[in-house]
C-alpha cells in the first residue's frame, strides 16, 4: 500500500537515496531541505521539493503525511567541536520543532537517521544497542539527545519511531552518491586521489592494535541502508521507540580500503603517514542483529570492492 512521506534532508547523500527508494516502491515523496549542505539536483525527479528549514516544520507538516523520515542535520564531527552551538540549534532545536509539528498534525510515525557516534569509544565490538552511550563530540551528543527526545515523545504522545544508528555509509545508487564539501570520508577521499584531485591520501596512524596497524571501520552500502529505512517504516509501532544498529558486522582497515581502491580503479594511490587523530578508536564495528530480527533487514552489498566500484562510477559520472 502506497503512502505519502516527508523526507527531511532529502537533498543530501543518504536522504536522496532513501527518497529514490521510496519512489520506486510507489510512494509519494516530499523532500524538505534548506540546501545548506544538500544539492537541488540530488532530489529525485519524482519527488516534490520544498526549500526550507526543519525549524519551520509547522509550515509544511500536515495530516496528509503518513510518516516522516528525518535526515536533516549538521554532521561534521570536527565542525561540531568548533561550533557546538550550531549543532545543538540545528540537530536538537530543529528536531524539537519537527516533533511539535508532527504532534500538531497528527503524524505519528518517524524514522530517524541516528549515528553510532552516540556510543563514543566502545568498550567492546561489535557494538550492540545496549552498549553504554558516551559521545566524544557534540555531533554524537546532539544525536543522542534527539534519541532521548524521541523516546519521550513516543511514551507521552504515542509516536511510533525507529532510530537507525550506523557508522560509515559508502557507495552510490545510480545518479545518487556521496558529495560533501568539504569531503571528510575515506572512500571518496581516496577516489579523489585516483582522479588526480589529490596528490595522496593521509593515513592517520599505523600503530593501532589491528592486523595492519590502521583503524578498522564497518562500511555499509547506501542502498542497503536505504532498504533498512523502508523496513523501519513498517516496523514502527505506536508508543515504541526502537533503536537498531546497522552494519555489516565486519570491518575493513584504512589500508584495506586504499588497496581496494587501487584494484578497482587501476590507479596508484600514494600514501602519506600522519599522526593519529585524537579520539579515533582502533576498531568500530556494529552488530546488526536487532535490525535483522526486528526489521527483517539483510544487507546484500557487503563486498568492499562492490561498494568502491559503485562510488567510483558515481565519481566519474560527476566529472563528465
Amino acid at each position: 500500500m502506497s503512502g505519502k512521506y516527508l523526507v527531511t534532508g532529502g537533498a543530501g547523500y543518504v536522504g536522496s537515496v532513501v527518497a529514490q527508494h521510496l519512489l520506486e516502491a510507489g510512494h509519494e515523496v516530499v523532500v524538505l531541505d534548506n540546501l545548506s549542505t544538500g544539492f537541488r539536483e540530488a532530489v529525485p525527479a519524482g519527488a516534490s521539493f520544498i526549500e526550507g528549514d526543519i525549524r519551520d516544520a509547522a509550515k509544511w507538516v500536515d495530516s496528509t503525511f503518513d510518516a516522516v523520515l528525518h535526515f536533516a542535520a549538521s554532521s561534521q564531527v570536527g565542525e561540531s567541536v568548533a561550533k557546538p552551538e550550531k549543532y545543538w540549534d540545528n540537530n536538537v532545536g530543529g528536531t524539537m520543532a519537527l516533533l511539535a509539528a508532527m504532534r500538531s498534525a497528527g503524524v505519528r510515525k518517524l524514522v530517524f537517521s541516528s549515528t553510532a557516534a552516540t556510543y563514543g569509544e566502545p568498550e567492546t565490538t561489535p557494538i550492540v544497542e545496549s552498549a553504554p552511550t558516551s559521545p566524544t563530540n557534540p555531533y554524537g551528543a546532539t544525536k543522542l539527545a534527539v534519541d532521548h527526545m524521541i523516546t519521550s515523545e513516543a511514551t507521552a504522545h504515542g509516536l511510533g519511531a525507529v532510530s537507525l544508528r550506523y557508522f560509515n555509509v559508502a557507495g552510490a545508487y545510480g545518479a545518487y552518491g556521496e558529495r560533501h564539501e568539504p569531503e571528510s570520508h575515506l572512500i571518496p577521499l581516496v577516489l579523489q586521489v585516483a582522479q588526480g584531485k589529490r596528490d595522496a591520501i593521509s593515513v592517520f596512524g599505523d600503530d593501532y592494535p589491528t592486523p595492519d596497524g590502521t583503524c578498522i571501520r564497518d562500511y555499509i552500502h547506501v542502498a542497503d541502508l536505504a532498504e533498512a529505512h523502508l523496513l523501519a517504516l513498517d516496523a514502527a509501532r505506536p508508543t515504541e521507540h526502537l533503536i537498531c544498529n546497522l552494519g555489516n558486522g565486519e570491518g575493513f582497515s584504512v589500508r584495506e580500503v586504499i588497496e581496494t581502491v587501487r584494484r578497482v580503479t587501476g590507479h596508484p594511490i600514494p600514501e602519506v603517514m600522519a599522526p593519529r587523530r585524537g579520539g579515533d578508536p582502533a576498531v568500530l564495528v556494529a552488530s546488526a542483529q536487532t535490525a535483522r530480527e526486528r526489521l527483517g533487514w539483510n544487507p546484500s552489498r557487503a563486498d568492499l570492492a562492490g561498494i568502491v566500484a559503485d562510488a567510483w562510477e558515481f565519481a566519474q559520472q560527476r566529472d563528465k
